[in-house]
């Protein structure tokens, strides 16, 4: 039996983690449970499963715990959990930049590193290839366009590969006229037509952020360079990625859309346990139809490749200031255009640095945030803009 520690236990990945771990008891443990703030449902968690310890990063108001095993707080213990001496496998499903630290951490203690934090590859690329090469960790990918990447693969050389697809959903308004993303607003963003997802991944999913930061993931994931990783548009959410190889034979792996089947494949890999996911219905999901991005009316896709093809700290400077643009939206204090307006004008009074240390992403990060919130104040004024 494996331990697994769970990094946002109480978020939509963290939870369809514990689905699994409830439907395989004789594989995997709970090790440790860590959240931001819920302390109530967190402590509602440690009351099931009995974790060996459980982390809040923040330090609870006006709370008592039911659960009367051992709880530590702070941002240090959150490391401690990702390195967790009864935990075999971590779980990241941390939101934002949060989840680099915990990633190097879980990789320099030797750990099976289920990775669903995309920030932690987009700004520290480098930084967590080199704690996966230096050590006896392990790092499979969570996301399903990875994780389908990643079966497809199965082992095969870089060399092989012609070039990879990733597969975007396009969102909400994948249809909807370019003259009308203006008005759109907060309700409209997070309406997903195929994914449950929380509330900052669903909103990067309809500007296509989202498949931005997924691009920058795969080139670090599978070592490809960016001209070789393509996207289009897949509204069903069936076929989760392809890979075509270089003698013109494509594989893909296709599925409904449930974040539980990556995080099983992620936990018990190499091993494929029987699970309780329904038969697959190929003619209830016919038809597969594929699209086109519409790159012009969606630049948060171009920003993002951009950025991730300029390398050094311009990833985690787009992540930031897109972070910081997305909480504005999601405030009612920026219309949903104005998130590229944001991130287009924070990158552009940004210096790009080489990417070696830790601090040269922080530095980057604060920077972006600094400008992307000047912008967010610019555009503001009278309204959203």
């Amino acid at each position: 039996m494996r331990g697994v520690s769970v990094l946002g236990a109480t978020g939509s990945i963290g939870r369809s983690t514990l689905n699994v771990v409830r439907r395989h008891p004789d594989r995997f443990r709970v090790a440790a449970l860590t959240a931001r703030r819920s302390a109530r449902e967190l402590d509602e968690l440690a009351l099931e499963l009995d974790p060996d310890f459980v982390v809040l990063s923040e330090e609870p108001a006006d709370f008592t715990p039911r659960w009367r095993g051992e709880w530590r707080i702070g941002e240090a213990a959150l490391l401690e959990a990702a390195a967790a001496p009864g935990a075999a496998i971590v779980v990241n499903g941390l939101v934002g930049i949060a989840g680099l630290e915990p990633t190097l951490a879980a990789l320099r203690a030797g750990r099976r590193l289920a990775l669903a934090n995309k920030e932690s590859l987009v700004a520290g690329g480098e930084l967590v290839l080199g704690a996966l090469a230096s050590g006896s960790g392990e790092l499979l990918p969570v996301d399903s366009e990875h994780s389908a990447i990643h079966q497809c693969l199965a082992g095969r050389s870089p060399a092989e590969v012609r070039r990879i697809v990733l597969t975007a959903s396009g969102g909400p308004f994948r249809t909807l006229p370019a003259g009308d993303l203006v008005e759109v607003g907060r309700e409209d963003a997070l309406a997903h037509p195929t994914w449950s997802m929380g509330a900052k991944i669903t909103v990067d999913s309809a500007t296509l952020a989202n498949k931005a930061l997924e691009v920058i993931e795969a080139h670090h994931l599978f070592g490809l360079p960016y001209e070789r990783i393509d996207v289009v548009v897949h509204p069903g959410s069936i076929v989760h990625s392809m890979v075509e190889f270089r003698d013109g034979s494509v594989l893909a792996q296709l599925g409904e859309p449930t974040m539980e089947v990556p995080i099983l494949y992620a936990l018990a890999h190499p091993e494929r346990p029987a699970d309780e996911t329904p038969p697959f219905d190929p003619v209830k999901a016919s038809p597969l139809t594929f699209e086109r991005p519409r790159r012009e009316d969606f630049p948060m896709l171009r920003l993002g490749l951009e950025a991730g093809r300029a390398g050094g700290t311009v990833p985690a400077a787009f992540n930031a200031a897109n972070e910081v643009a997305v909480a504005a939206f999601l405030e009612e204090r920026l219309s949903f255009p104005g998130i590229a307006g944001v991130v287009e004008g924070a990158l552009g009074r940004v210096t790009p640095r080489s990417l070696e240390t830790l601090e040269d992403v922080w530095e980057a990060d604060g920077r972006a945030r600094e400008a992307a919130r000047e912008e967010v104040e610019a555009r503001a004024v009278g309204g959203r803009t």
